[in-house]
């Protein structure tokens, strides 16, 4: 009977849908440990295997965002969420990560770079945000009201399997 409605209903999808992996974790350093390892077993799973080009990019920017949630958030009660998005096309997709935090109240420095003439960055920002600028195609921050900001960064990926022995479709053989 459940065949019959589904065969009923019009296909009205007009792409794929993408893949969603969502969780909260506690603002401790175990919990960015724990949403870095999350992330690159899910990323496996959706076929991105461990030490790819992919795993290893979104394993930086997860560990990027939730060291920074840690240690400029990191109160009892002011959990983050992490959220992995991946959007498959033909060969290649685009995979988006993104950190939620209850800490609005405490933005994000300026985006900075290296300046040219060898001056430095202000003494308050780390390296963060160029490791963010330099991995992701894209990043930016969202306010989502007085209390939660997300931090975000999307990268085109490709699934490409593990270097093998070239004489078979074994995945790292």
């Amino acid at each position: 009977m459940n065949t019959e409605i589904e065969a009923a209903q019009p296909a009205t999808q007009l792409g794929p849908r993408p893949q969603e992996f969502c969780l909260q974790l506690s603002s401790t350093r175990r919990g960015a440990r724990l949403a870095r390892r999350l992330a690159v077993q899910q990323l496996d799973d959706w076929g991105m295997p461990y030490g790819s080009d992919a795993s290893e990019t979104a394993a930086l920017l997860v560990a990027e965002l939730a060291s920074n949630v840690v240690r400029h958030c990191g109160n009892v009660g002011r959990d983050f969420r992490l959220r992995l998005a991946w959007e498959a096309g033909a060969g290649a997709g685009t995979l988006r990560v993104e950190v939620s935090d209850a800490c609005a109240d405490r933005p994000l420095p300026q985006q900075t770079r290296p300046e040219a003439d060898g001056t430095e960055q202000p003494a308050d920002s780390g390296y963060g945000l160029l490791l963010l600028d330099a991995l992701a195609d894209r990043w930016g921050v969202r306010q989502r009201d007085a209390i939660v900001k997300t931090v975000w960064a999307e990268f085109s990926v490709s699934r490409r399997r593990r270097r093998g022995c070239g004489e078979c479709s074994a995945v790292g053989c």
